[in-house]
């Protein structure tokens, strides 16, 4: 199972063994260098290389710098590809499709009625 952290901020995923060799920026985002995570992932993503891990922290990043149209379509992305399972920093699991979801929940306004 893939191991995925969340937080307030950015999601930030960390591959178990099996992934260790393809780069999820975790350790950059974790401490707190966005930029140089940014780089890793999008190095990652151009690569062909772009697992979901690779597209959920890259979307975070682009959500927590107002790129919302980007991250968008990150997570429609990860929206495409098979459904991965993941570990939560809580001990709970979540699929990759459920983390893509909910960040494009906080991508949309919530509309309230006036009446």
């Amino acid at each position: 199972m893939r191991k995925l952290l969340m937080s307030s901020l950015v999601l930030a995923t960390v591959a178990e063994s099996a992934m260790a060799t393809t780069p999820t920026g975790y350790m950059a985002i974790a401490a707190g260098n966005l930029k140089k995570a940014e780089a890793t992932l999008s190095a990652a993503q151009r690569s062909g290389t772009a697992t979901p891990e690779v597209l959920l922290n890259l979307a975070a990043i682009y959500q927590q710098t107002g790129r919302t149209a980007e991250a968008r379509s990150l997570y429609a992305a990860v929206l495409d590809t098979p459904d991965v399972q993941m570990d939560l920093a809580s001990g709970a699991t979540a699929g990759s499709h459920q983390v893509a979801q909910r960040g494009l929940a906080r991508l949309t306004p919530m509309a309230i009625a006036t009446r």
